[in-house]
C-alpha cells in the first residue's frame, strides 16, 4: 500500500463492509471507520447483520467509497473482547477525532 492510500485509509469518513451470510449470499453495507495500527476499527451492535455474519465466517472485504481511485483490503475480522484499557481508549479517541473530522467536514 502506498503512502497515498495510507493517507485515505486514515481520513476517509467511510468505507463498505462486505461479509458473507450463513447461506454464503453477501451483505453489503456502509459503515463509519478508524484505521489505527495498520488495522480498521469499527463499532457496530452484536445483534446486527455484520456482526453475526463475522462470528460465523471472519472473512471480509472492504472498500473506501471512491470507486475511480479504489482501496480494496481483504482479511479476518473479529469480535474484540477483553480488550485492554490503553487500547480501547486508543481507539475510542481514534473515533472521537473521526467525528470531530467529519463534523467539521459537513458544516464547512
Amino acid at each position: 500500500m502506498d503512502e497515498k492510500d495510507l493517507q485515505r485509509l486514515k481520513t476517509a469518513r467511510n468505507f463498505w463492509l462486505a461479509t458473507v451470510r450463513a447461506n454464503g449470499s453477501p451483505h453489503l453495507v456502509p459503515i463509519w471507520f478508524v484505521w489505527l495500527n495498520d488495522k480498521v476499527y469499527l463499532h457496530t451492535s452484536r445483534k446486527s447483520v455484520k456482526a453475526r455474519n463475522i462470528l460465523q465466517n471472519p472473512r471480509g472485504v472492504f472498500a473506501l467509497e471512491d470507486g475511480d481511485d479504489p482501496v480494496v483490503i481483504e482479511g479476518e475480522a473479529k469480535i474484540l473482547e477483553d480488550v485492554p484499557v490503553e487500547v480501547a481508549a486508543a481507539i475510542l479517541r481514534a473515533f472521537a477525532k473521526s467525528v470531530d473530522r467529519r463534523m467539521s467536514f459537513r458544516t464547512e
